[in-house]
């Protein structure tokens, strides 16, 4: 790798992000380092961020663009509430942010993202790139270190699992990115969410 190469890849901002799906709905998880290139610059930064009362979307990249694309996404929802008079399905919604994702395809938001939740047809995830490519799967990762997560669920991912053994394999899975991620760590956000609803949790690391 030249060194033009290198002083570009120092910039682009880093996370550990997942979403697994579990017999009674979807965990999303993130830890909650923002860095930017060998700068820290929050310990705490939020991103994870709830949709709609059964749907939440988790991020990795540039925290501005989650913020914006979290707001259009809760505005939509809500709207969709009140015209059509009953809550946006989870597809629906990972539609709709894979279309404004490819609307805004030639000034595009740097982020990866998941989007996942419950509803009428049970639970769903769904994985999101820059462009708005929409990939459904029971298990997903993004941003720096999703190659090192994505081998723990691998191992460890079973069809049908309690939210107990998923919120472990989810914490163990983040666990191990941020021990050898730099850009990830300083603890995990974790939404569960079922048909009661969304259950917010910190874990310390």
């Amino acid at each position: 790798m030249d060194e033009q190469a290198q002083s570009r890849y120092l910039y682009i901002p880093g996370a550990t992000t997942i979403g697994v799906i579990f017999s009674g709905g979807v965990i999303l998880a993130s830890e909650k380092r923002v860095s930017y290139g060998y700068l820290v610059t929050s310990r705490a930064g939020k991103k994870i961020f709830k949709i709609s009362d059964r749907i939440g979307a988790a991020c990795a990249g540039l925290v501005s663009d989650m913020q914006i694309l979290a707001r259009e996404m809760e505005a939509y929802a809500k709207l969709f509430n009140l015209e059509v008079g009953r809550p946006m399905p989870v597809k629906s919604a990972a539609k709709l942010m894979s279309n404004l994702l490819f609307n805004r395809r030639l000034a595009p938001l740097i982020t990866q993202t998941l989007i996942g939740g419950i509803d009428e047809d049970g639970a769903a995830l769904f994985s999101l790139d820059v462009l708005g490519s929409l990939i459904p799967d029971k298990f997903s990762v993004v941003g720096s270190g999703a190659a090192i997560a994505v081998g723990v669920l691998e191992e460890g991912y079973k069809e049908n699992m309690s939210v107990d053994e998923a919120k472990a394999l989810v914490t163990r899975a983040v666990k191990s990115a941020v021990s050898r991620d730099i850009m990830s760590g300083d603890g995990v956000d974790l939404f569960t969410i079922t048909k009661e609803g969304i259950k917010e949790e910190a874990i310390k690391l």
